[in-house]
């Protein structure tokens, strides 16, 4: 089930516009972390339309915390590089085909009206989606680029439940097997520190990306205990 997620909004209407857009496409669940505006004033309902239900209904976080979700999709118009790879971007079609039969919560985070996500925020995401755009502007309007985003999700899916035969792994294990990895990278001898900072920021991206079941998630726990005690599993 997927769960939208505002980071620090500061335009109410813009709150309404992507409220009334997640009533077009079949999305319900509203996160607010922080905001800087009012949610329910006039502009607001009046931009939500008949979605303004979802309005009330939000959930106020307040701080940026994916802990809660088993998968967050952080977007982003900021393309990254081999050397950025926070910013490795999925197009919203690709993340369609990911996401068509998984199961849990999924939060998608949609930043900031004027700067969007920070690095850091981004990091604390599995997956980041943009929209491809001209390169003279790629910035969108924050509800402009959810209501893409959830055409993509919507059309794919037919609009019916995702679900099925496949458990994807918890947020908990997958916390534990970065737990593992942060283990091993600080007894392993870097040149540089910001090679194993790299290698972190690689293997968080790759857990994430990888959409594990929790079978597997358990088989690569016990791998990385076995590979963190030397002489263990002869």
């Amino acid at each position: 089930m997927f769960h939208v997620v505002l980071v620090e909004p500061q335009n109410s209407g813009n709150v309404g516009s992507v409220a009334r857009a997640m009533k077009n496409f079949g999305f319900r669940h509203l996160h607010l972390v922080n905001p800087k505006c009012r949610h329910l004033n006039q502009e607001a309902v009046s931009r939500a339309k008949h979605a303004a239900e979802i309005l009330r209904k939000a959930k106020i976080l307040k701080k940026f915390d994916m802990s809660g979700f088993d998968t967050s999709v952080a977007t982003t118009a900021a393309l990254g590089t081999d050397s950025n790879v926070a910013r490795l971007p999925l197009a919203p079609e690709a993340l369609a085909k990911k996401f068509h039969r998984k199961s849990g919560r999924i939060a998608l985070v949609l930043g900031r009206d004027s700067t969007g996500l920070t690095n850091s925020e981004i990091l604390k995401c599995d997956f980041v989606v943009t929209i491809p755009s001209s390169v003279k502007y790629r910035a969108l309007n924050v509800s402009h680029a959810a209501a893409i985003i959830f055409y993509e999700l919507s059309r794919k899916s037919r609009m019916k439940k995702i679900s099925g035969t496949f458990v994807p792994v918890p947020a908990r294990e997958k916390e534990v097997m970065l737990g593992l990895v942060e283990d091993l990278l600080n007894r392993m001898q870097f040149r540089f520190d910001s090679q194993r900072d790299t290698q972190r920021k690689v293997w968080r991206r790759f857990i994430g990306k990888a959409m594990l079941s929790r079978r597997e998630a358990f088989a690569v726990i016990g791998f990385l205990k076995k590979v963190s005690v030397p002489g263990k599993g002869k």
